[in-house]
């Protein structure tokens, strides 16, 4: 559903395969501005309320063969267009620039130095830092284009068009949307002001305005049925539907037996007091039962989103007059089921349902299919969410049936479950907690000698795992203080009989994942 269609205004951000175009929208959003991610082959309207284009790098060269094209010119004819790196070059080369392989490839930090006043570099000093990721350079401009800026490397860092029958054409061989270009966030800012004249109206109020009376408008008197993990994006999904269509929202909540300690009752409590129309569904002897003797991960994976299916299949045949579907479907979701070099071929299913059988025609609903992470927490603040819940780590949807090495049983369940518990809670209270992306224990399936008092015990060992990291893409394992891991071992061996043991994960991502499982 093209809610955000209905604003007044956007940005077009034309996708050419580079590892850095959702950077270059986080920017743009940051701004306030609301923008669009679409694969450089994908037509769209340029009369769509759209006030510019922003061209995304690529890992192509404009001198290979099949070098994605698009024609710029017509672009230009009535919006306000940006090149970056690719971008830049592809716009050069289109209007008769030259575009060679440089005598080496530029990557990394270099310094800016600009030879003109405009625009685009309002406020932005006469040097400043940039991040370089390039082997083509522009040898020479077309005519009718000028430099505004050069590094020490390249003479062409950033150029603009003069040509008074089109809108503004600019240029930047760098990358503005990295964190390493010190200056990039105010020069995308300056593009879509100074340039394009967008009056960034892009806030969390605003979405939730226009995305309820959208909701109101598609569903009508329709009724919606939807499945909540107690995570961040269903939770907020389910209440902006639910501000729009009331009790004709039914939510399911189903407890499979691996979540964390208390956590079914919590979020069910928080669903009451939001005011959600929610069932919760305690079905852990149901999963129990299909996980026991199985050890595979990947089938371990499929039994708990095959089982999920079935409950959900069960109850929404006891409902009547159905006919759509809530997800809790996120942009970067939406962005990776789409390949830049041609037509999707499989979409990502959803953690929640996880692909719903093919005789439940539903329509979705997903109201947060243009939102980043971090903009659907914005939006759930707004919405008066509990930051507890807001402000939650990452779960796995097989929840920690994935943190139990080998079987998964009820006994082993509550082991994890403490020891979880006391992780979480040590480092909340040591304010480490929001500083860290992702934490939780992993229960291994070995058992090691130990001694307690004067007895000798044989119990299983726990492995700690936090980890920082920007986008969960990429990880790094989290540097605790040794004092505070010292005092997590001595509390889950203390208080959680059966465990003996508490070790700590150094790996990161790559070559590791930050789940075991």
């Amino acid at each position: 559903m093209g809610y955000l269609r209905r604003m007044t205004e956007k940005i077009i951000i034309l996708d050419f395969g580079s590892q850095y175009t959702q950077l270059i929208a986080r920017a743009v959003r940051e701004a306030n501005v609301y923008c669009e991610i679409i694969p450089y082959h994908q037509p769209f309207s340029l009369n769509d309320g759209i006030k510019g284009v922003i061209f995304s790098g690529s890992p192509f060269s404009v001198n290979d063969e099949n070098a994605p094209m698009v024609p710029i010119a017509q672009y230009n004819e009535q919006l306000p267009v940006l090149g970056i790196c690719y971008g830049a070059q592809l716009t050069a080369k289109s209007f008769g620039g030259i575009v060679n392989k440089s005598n080496k490839r530029e990557y990394g930090r270099a310094a800016l130095l600009l030879q003109k006043n405009d625009a685009l570099f309002e406020s932005v000093p006469q040097q400043s830092q940039v991040w370089m990721s390039h082997s083509d350079s522009i040898q020479h401009l077309p005519q009718h284009f000028e430099i505004l800026a050069t590094t020490e490397s390249i003479p062409v860092a950033a150029f603009k068009q003069h040509n008074s029958t089109h809108k503004d054409l600019y240029g930047l061989q760098f990358h503005p949307e990295v964190y390493h270009s010190t200056e990039g966030r105010n020069i995308i800012k300056n593009f879509l002001v100074n340039i394009c004249g967008c009056s960034q109206n892009w806030t969390p109020a605003n979405f939730i305005h226009e995305t309820v009376a959208a909701l109101k408008e598609k569903i009508g008197g329709k009724k919606v049925i939807m499945a909540l993990s107690g995570g961040v994006d269903s939770t907020v999904a389910a209440t902006l539907i639910s501000k729009a269509i009331g009790p004709n929202l039914y939510c399911l909540f189903v407890d499979n037996g691996v979540l964390r300690k208390k956590e079914y009752e919590q979020v069910l409590e928080t669903y009451r007091l939001l005011q959600l129309n929610v069932k919760g569904i305690d079905a852990k002897e149901h999963f129990y039962t299909k996980l026991a003797g199985k050890t595979d991960p990947e089938e371990k994976r499929k039994i708990i989103g095959n089982t999920f299916i079935e409950i959900f299949d069960r109850e929404a045949k006891q409902m009547n007059d159905i006919s759509m579907l809530g997800q809790g479907t996120i942009y970067p979701d939406v962005i990776e089921s789409v390949s830049v070099h041609g037509p999707s071929q499989t979409i990502k299913s959803h953690h929640n349902v996880g692909g719903l059988p093919d005789y439940m025609k539903l329509s979705l609903v997903e109201p947060l299919r243009f939102l980043f992470k971090d903009e659907v927490r914005k939006v759930g603040i707004e919405l008066g969410i509990p930051s507890e819940l807001i402000s939650r780590h990452p779960f796995p949807g097989p929840g920690l049936a994935i943190r139990i090495l080998g079987e998964v049983t009820e006994e082993k369940v509550q082991l994890l479950q403490e020891a979880d518990a006391i992780f979480i809670d040590a480092l909340r209270t040591a304010n480490l907690y929001h500083s860290i992306w992702q934490a939780g224990a992993i229960l291994l399936p070995i058992k090691s000698v130990g001694v307690m008092g004067d007895e000798r015990t044989y119990e299983f060992t726990i492995a700690l795992r936090a980890v920082t990291s920007l986008d969960g893409m990429t990880a790094d394992w989290a540097h605790l203080p040794y004092e505070f891991l010292a005092n997590v071992s001595n509390a889950i061996i203390n208080q959680v009989k059966g465990i003996n043991r508490v070790v700590y994960d150094i790996s990161s991502k790559p070559p590791a994942t930050i789940e075991w499982e």
